[in-house]
């Protein structure tokens, strides 16, 4: 088989695959749909609210300080992440499953990737404590030091890749194309997160630094 034949061979795998995950996909599924929509709706609102606390201070006020201010929407995300957790995997339970995907080896790699991404998960939010992992500089509560350690030394963001991993295996291991949907959904929204998160906090440490270099040099 020559390079074009192989190329035009992969092509053809690819778009059978492609064709095979939404034709499986039942998007009519009232669970699949809230799950989508709160995959969707969890990193808008704790942009949203996180925002609105760092120009209001509204949860400060609310709660009396700003540590039990940013535990407020700790648990808050928390638990909306719960929410999201239980309608994906009840909506997966009633989504069909896939010939291609039915292969004792993606499944496997399926159980690698909910394990890395529990790993990533874990170590992030023991690295970061509560307040790092939940938006605290936002609140004010800034860390010393930008943290290098595992799993920051090999993964730029630890807790939505690792998120991003578990939905994917889980979709790999239950064999539903209707998970790898979610998926995309999630990495692009996590991406989107990114996007609006990176360069608030950046702008948030440099006005610290620019605010103690101007108490140095008074």
């Amino acid at each position: 088989m020559d390079v074009q034949s192989y190329i035009y061979t992969q092509i053809s795998l690819f778009r059978k695959f492609v064709d095979e995950v939404f034709l499986l996909t039942n998007f009519e599924s009232k669970e699949y749909k809230i799950a989508l929509g709160l995959i969707a709706f969890n990193p808008i609102f704790w942009n949203v609210v996180a925002r609105l606390e760092h120009s209001t201070h509204f949860l400060t006020k609310i709660t009396g300080s700003a540590k039990r201010g940013c535990y407020l929407l700790a648990a808050t995300i928390f638990s909306l992440g719960i929410v999201r957790d239980y309608f994906y995997e009840s909506a997966l339970r009633q989504q069909p499953v896939s010939a291609i995907l039915s292969n004792d080896k993606l499944a496997y790699i399926g159980i690698a990737y909910i394990a890395l991404g529990q790993v990533l998960v874990l170590t992030s939010m023991y690295q970061l404590g509560i307040t790092g992992t939940y938006l605290g500089d936002y609140f004010g509560i800034l860390m010393d030091h930008r943290v290098t350690s595992f799993p920051f030394n090999y993964f730029d963001n630890p807790m939505y890749q690792g998120s991003t991993f578990t939905f994917l295996g889980y979709a790999l291991y239950n064999r539903k194309p209707a998970g790898l949907i979610a998926t995309l959904i999630v990495h692009v929204m996590y991406q989107i997160a990114l996007k609006l998160e990176e360069p608030f906090t950046a702008r948030i440490y440099a006005n610290r630094a620019a605010q103690e270099a101007e108490k140095k040099d008074n």
